[in-house]
């Protein structure tokens, strides 16, 4: 008799409580499970699902603990995780974290460090930003990606976490109308602190529900507004019921129920041809202005089927398969989309030539010089919102000792292209 409680508690399906900080709701065996996982991240548009994409994350769980973390609702997944999609797994757990003190919980902590993939329902990103952002929370997740090669992933505000830069929506959502009539109005909260790293992100900012509401424009100025910091950013997007799955070698395939619906993703960066790329005009309480003659962003769209056979290979952002190239650009706050190529960008990244630029010293206390393989021909500095403070002619020492303390933007115009670097006035 003893024998059969035992087993019955071990596949029990019991949500619990403890204390106020989070709940808790388990299915499957409380015995960890110490598979070895196979990696990878899943990248979810919102909405219902895509079953073929959820098979295809627990499947590279290999068998283990399946951790589903979120901010608010319920147990939502433990069932169709557990047993609906047919993959087998040790045991499916949903946590629910009702304030910023759930992070200082060992038990989910240590949940966290046995898991074998990890899963961001939807909700507020907010929520798990202010929850979770330099608490032990993200970095053990960091520690399971990096040591542990965890497979993780997320839906909607779930999916929006996992670039390395994020729209954090602080001060709630934007639209794209609102974005693109002012990048800096006080819903576009933009972020780069570190947070989740997920291989291949690094340089990503996501977003969601492309087709419900249209996002193309509010995702075009979240690209903007990084470049005016010297990110050279990239996007990845999902329209709802589609999901971006990418292996531990950067191949990203594309899920969705392509054709009997149009489900798409899109794999967005700045035109690498252009000498100078970032936006012309992209400053506050004006229309965006990012146009370079229709040519300004160079896009690769998927669409999503359920077998992911149409990819994208995000070690060099050029190689797709069963996808389109199409240009997008902004005109005085309007986006246009037209048919594009194909982009070579075997010149000098801007990456690339940020490495050949070097300001020292960084932080500075009034100087600091510019030192460079590529001569500079100009170099300007621009406060976080853009304007131009001080302009410079073939530069080598800059005094900003009349500017006040804070971050500012160090312009560079070379020969091989014009790049962004920060810079801290103490």
């Amino acid at each position: 008799m003893k024998l059969l409680v035992l087993i019955a508690l071990a596949f029990a399906y019991c949500p619990f409580f403890v204390g106020q900080t989070y709940t808790s709701y388990f299915t499957g065996n409380p015995i960890d499970s110490l598979t070895i996982p196979t990696g990878g991240s899943c990248l979810m548009g919102g909405a219902t699902e895509s079953d073929d994409a959820m098979r295809w994350f627990l499947q590279r769980a290999n068998g283990g603990d399946i951790l589903v973390l979120r901010a608010s609702g319920s147990d939502g997944y433990n069932t169709y995780l557990y047993s609906d999609l047919g993959i087998s797994v040790n045991s499916v757990e949903t946590i629910v974290c009702n304030d910023a003190t759930c992070a200082d919980e060992s038990y989910i902590q240590q949940k966290i460090q046995q898991a074998e993939a990890i899963w961001f329902a939807g909700g507020d990103q907010w929520d798990y930003i202010s929850y979770w952002r330099n608490t032990a929370i993200d970095s053990l997740i960091n520690i399971a990606i990096s040591e542990r090669n965890i497979v993780i992933g997320g839906t909607s505000a779930g999916m929006a976490i996992l670039g390395r830069n994020y729209f954090s929506a602080e001060n709630g959502t934007v639209t794209s109308a609102t974005a693109l009539a002012n990048p800096f109005a006080a819903t576009m909260t933009i972020d780069s602190t570190a947070f989740l790293h997920t291989p291949f992100l690094e340089e990503v900012v996501t977003d969601t529900h492309y087709d419900s509401p249209d996002r193309k424009g509010r995702h075009a100025a979240f690209l903007a507004r990084l470049s005016t910091w010297g990110i050279d950013a990239k996007g990845i997007a999902c329209d709802e019921y589609t999901a971006v799955c990418i292996t531990p070698s950067g191949i990203a395939s594309v899920y969705g129920n392509y054709p009997t619906d149009d489900d798409n993703a899109y794999f967005i960066q700045r035109n690498c041809l252009l000498s100078n790329p970032n936006p012309e005009n992209c400053s506050a309480n004006t229309p965006l202005t990012w146009n370079h003659n229709g040519e300004a962003l160079v896009v690769y769209a998927i669409k999503g089927t359920t077998t992911g056979a149409n990819t994208f290979d995000l070690n060099d952002w050029q190689t797709g398969v069963g996808g389109t190239w199409n240009y997008w650009s902004v005109n005085t706050g309007v986006l246009n989309e037209t048919a594009g190529n194909q982009p070579d960008c075997g010149a000098l990244s801007v990456n690339e030539i940020n490495a050949t630029i070097q300001l020292n010293p960084n932080p500075t206390t009034g100087n600091f010089s510019i030192t460079s393989t590529i001569p500079v021909k100009t170099m300007c500095i621009r406060n976080t919102l853009s304007e131009i403070l001080l302009v410079e002619t073939n530069p080598q020492f800059i005094s900003i000792a009349s500017l006040p303390v804070g971050i500012y933007l160090v312009e560079c115009e070379t020969e091989a292209g014009t790049t962004i670097q920060r810079i801290i006035k103490e």
